[in-house]
């Protein structure tokens, strides 16, 4: 079974498009929490991509 990568990357732009309209409505806090959670979720989901293609080329 595969890990889907993709789904890591489509919260992460959910978590960034909460992050932009919390900062334009003028909510901080919220704002600053939603981007952090985008920046781990989009880190994450990079270096699982990178473990995953190394496997992939040293299966070969």
């Amino acid at each position: 079974m595969m890990f889907d990568i993709s789904n890591l990357f489509n919260w992460a732009i959910v978590l960034l498009v909460v992050a932009l309209v919390a900062g334009f409505l003028g909510f901080g806090g919220l704002s600053g929490t939603a981007m952090q959670g985008a920046k781990l979720l989009c880190g994450v989901a990079l270096v699982l991509a990178i473990v995953l293609v190394v496997f992939n080329l040293i299966a070969r």
